[in-house]
């Protein structure tokens, strides 16, 4: 075993000639694209603010230009007068677009008409929303590109929000509470922040793939805090952007919220609504994030009701237990030290404490199951009475009383464990007949 370190800026970090790195928690080998994205953090390589060859303002779409002023006036109300009296040019070099007056990626991306994308290639800039049914059966799509300031509106309204009802738990009240199923802030920073943090360089689409029950946020490129803990923990912008350029542009315009604050915002609304918090995929390559329109779990529902103490860093890690996702063995002790959960790894489910102060013992005792000797009484019980048993029959004897939260391949694994500890003990024997074998009590 041995640790990889941070890499100097600009230097890979190599053993014995082999470049590794992360992949969520396993150690691989750096690919190529990850080699020279290193290399060139040396560079101070901003692709958004790099000038595109021959392009001039006819490349860029007169409406969006306008869309973009108003924005801009939007947020400098106390210039508005002079602001207006700018010419374009003036204009999007103040707005942080243009580079003394020469177009940049950012200008193609954000403002571009749509046949000015050939500008950046071999990057792409499109969006792709896709409508998907129960059965994960594409229904509808759409693509659109160039300009993004118009595209992102469009398709946010094709994204259907529709009313969902539901009791809250923290008001026990017989009148469901009627919310729209996604928060319209958290659509927006979810498709902006796939806007902003898209590495367009390797050709890939943003996309929005809705479902009955959630959005699908994907982009390409790999998320540079590394994890949404290190977000939600530093609570701190980043100091380093894959598009500086282009995000400072995006909040200057008001498209996002200050850079590195959007995120807990979005946490913060689903925690308000009790809904399951963004669930974020992150690969070597690509982003995903996943937001659920509905409560999955009531228990995990009353947990934010009531437990108003509890940190975003703490909530997010109940929230990847709640959607049977793994946590480290750090955030595992932390939650143990608090309290706030049971049960072995992967198999980890809400503790006692808790589960007493959310009306929830019941499920408590059936995820926690008893101790051995009640399962090992209960063997060597039903020996006596019957004399000879089969493992199939011990097996069906046991199996509804062994915990809700193991799987049945973990069940056979206790039943079989439990057998053996008993013979271990001399308590019981068994007579082999082939595969299928007879137990026994044995006499004191």
């Amino acid at each position: 075993m041995f640790q990889i370190p941070a890499a100097p800026k600009g230097i890979p970090t190599s053993y014995k000639g082999h470049f590794y790195g992360r992949d969520g928690e396993s150690l691989v080998a750096l690919s190529l694209h990850e080699l020279e994205s290193i290399r060139n953090q040396s560079q101070q390589s901003d692709w958004s603010a790099q000038i595109v060859k021959d392009a001039t303002f006819e490349d860029l779409d007169s409406k969006a230009i306008s869309i973009a002023r108003s924005l801009y006036i939007a947020k400098n109300k106390k210039n508005a007068a002079e602001i207006a009296e700018w010419d374009d040019i003036t204009f999007l070099n103040k707005a942080k677009l243009t580079i003394k007056g020469k177009i940049t990626n950012a200008a193609i991306v954000l403002l571009g008409k749509e046949e000015s994308e050939v500008l950046i290639s071999p990057a792409v800039a499109k969006i792709r929303w896709i409508l998907k049914d129960s059965q994960g059966i594409e229904r509808d799509y759409e693509i659109k590109s160039c300009p993004f300031i118009i595209s992102i509106e469009e398709i946010y309204q094709k994204i259907r929000n529709l009313k969902y009802r539901y009791i809250n738990p923290e008001f026990r009240t017989l009148f469901p509470e009627e919310v729209d199923t996604y928060e319209p802030y958290v659509i927006r920073e979810a498709i902006n922040n796939a806007v902003a943090h898209q590495d367009y360089t390797l050709g890939g689409q943003i996309n929005v793939v809705e479902y009955e029950d959630r959005l699908v946020f994907t982009n390409k490129g790999s998320f540079i805090p590394r994890t949404i803990s290190n977000v939600l923990k530093d609570n701190a912008p980043e100091e380093v952007y894959r598009n500086p350029f282009l995000a400072r542009a995006m909040v200057g315009l008001q498209i996002v919220d200050t850079i590195g604050s959007g995120i807990r915002k979005m946490f913060n609304f689903q925690r308000q609504r009790l809904f399951p918090l963004p669930d974020y995929t992150i690969e070597r390559d690509r982003v995903q994030v996943t937001i659920i329109g509905k409560i999955l779990n009531m228990e995990y529902a009353n947990i934010l009701a009531k437990k108003q103490d509890l940190s975003l860093v703490e909530i997010e890690a109940l929230n990847r237990i709640q959607l049977n996702r793994p946590i480290s063995d750090e955030e595992t002790s932390h939650l143990r030290k608090k309290k706030l959960i049971e049960g072995r790894k992967p198999n980890l489910f809400i503790a006692k404490p808790v589960a007493q102060q959310l009306d929830q013992k019941t499920a408590y005792s059936n995820n926690k199951g008893f101790e051995d000797s009640y399962y090992c009484d209960l063997i060597l019980k039903a020996l006596t009475e019957h004399g000879t048993l089969t493992k199939k029959e011990i097996t069906e004897l046991l199996w509804n009383k062994l915990p809700d939260v193991l799987s049945d391949e973990q069940k056979y694994y206790k039943i079989g464990n439990l057998l053996a500890k008993l013979k271990k003990q001399d308590k019981i024997g068994n007579i082999s007949r082939g595969i299928h074998s007879d137990w026994f009590p044995k006499k004191e």
